[in-house]
C-alpha cells in the first residue's frame, strides 16, 4: 500500500473510550500523513501530548483547532487570542503542523490546515447575530467558554483576511482543512439547527472552487458524511462523542489521499 494521507477530526479524547480509540491509530506506511481537524480536547496539556504522541507514529501530524481547544477558565494561565499562541508554540515545538506553519505539500498535493472560526452568519435570514443566538433553542458552550474572551466576529474577519492572504499565494491542487464546514449545506443535517450559528462563516463558500480544492474537511457537526457543493466533497470526518448515535458506519481515520510517488512528501509551500 502506498503512503497515505489520513484525517480525523473532534476526536474528545477525554472519554475513555475516544482514548482507546486514538490509542490505536497507526500508520499502515512509514511516511503516512494524519490531519487532524480540531477538537482534541479543551486542556492544553492533553492537546499537546495527544498530537506529541500521534506524531512520533506518523511522518507528520497537521493540526487545526477548533472550538474545545479554544475553551477557556478564569483560571487559566492564558486567555483568548493568547491561548491559540501558546497552543501553537507548543505544538510547533512539538514537530506538529499548525496553521500558522508553511503549507505542507503531500504528493503534489498542498495540505492547507485553516483556521476561519465562524460568524453567526449560518442564521435564519431577518435576524441580525445577537438576536439569533437570543433566539436559539440550543446555545454552545462557546457562548460561555470563548465569547467573554475574546471578539469572535472580529477575530474570525481577521482570521479570514489572513487565511485567503494565504490561499491566493498556492498554486496547484489543494486540501482544504478546518474544523467549521466551508459551505453551510452540512449543518443542514443537525437535528437542532441553532447549532448552526457556531459553525462556520458564509466568506468560505466560495474558497473550494477559488483555491482549487480536490476535496475539503471538516469537522465540528459529529456527523461524519460526504456533502457534495458545486462539484467538491466536503467530508466530516468527526470521531465525536461516544454517546452520540452512530450513523452509517464510514472509513475513520478518512483516506484522504493516496501517494503515487511522482513528489517528494517533504516539499513544503
Amino acid at each position: 500500500m502506498p503512503a497515505t494521507l489520513w484525517a480525523v477530526s473532534d476526536l474528545h479524547v477525554t472519554f475513555e473510550e475516544n482514548r482507546r480509540r486514538v490509542d490505536a491509530l497507526q500508520p499502515q506506511h512509514p511516511d503516512d500523513w494524519l490531519i487532524v481537524a480540531g477538537d482534541v480536547a479543551e486542556r492544553i496539556p492533553t492537546v499537546v501530548e495527544t498530537l506529541a504522541e500521534l506524531k512520533a507514529r506518523f511522518r507528520r501530524v497537521i493540526w487545526t483547532p477548533g472550538n474545545h481547544e479554544l475553551f477557556n477558565r478564569s483560571s487559566d494561565r492564558v486567555n483568548g487570542e493568547a491561548r491559540y499562541r501558546a497552543l501553537v508554540g507548543e505544538l510547533r515545538a512539538a514537530g506538529v503542523d499548525t496553521p500558522e506553519d508553511a503549507f505542507p505539500v503531500f504528493d503534489g498535493v498542498t495540505v492547507c490546515p485553516l483556521f476561519t472560526l465562524y460568524d453567526y452568519s449560518f442564521r435564519r435570514l431577518g435576524l441580525t447575530a445577537a438576536q439569533a443566538v437570543a433566539q436559539a433553542n440550543v446555545v454552545l458552550d462557546d457562548e460561555l467558554a470563548i465569547a467573554p474572551y475574546v471578539d469572535v466576529v472580529d477575530w474570525c474577519t481577521r482570521r479570514l483576511e489572513y487565511s485567503r492572504a494565504r490561499l491566493e499565494r498556492v498554486t496547484g491542487p489543494t486540501v482544504l482543512v478546518n474544523h467549521w464546514p466551508l459551505v453551510v449545506e452540512p449543518t443542514h443535517r443537525l437535528t437542532e439547527p441553532d447549532i448552526a450559528l457556531w459553525s462556520g462563516t458564509t466568506a468560505t463558500r466560495d474558497w473550494a472552487q477559488r483555491y482549487h480544492a480536490r476535496i475539503v474537511l471538516h469537522g465540528h457537526l459529529h456527523i461524519p458524511a460526504e456533502t457534495r457543493v458545486d462539484g467538491v466533497s466536503h467530508v466530516d470526518v468527526s470521531l465525536g462523542y461516544p454517546f452520540e448515535p452512530r450513523p452509517v458506519p464510514r472509513p475513520w481515520p478518512f483516506p484522504v489521499l493516496r501517494a503515487t510517488g511522482r513528489e517528494n512528501l517533504a516539499r513544503q509551500r
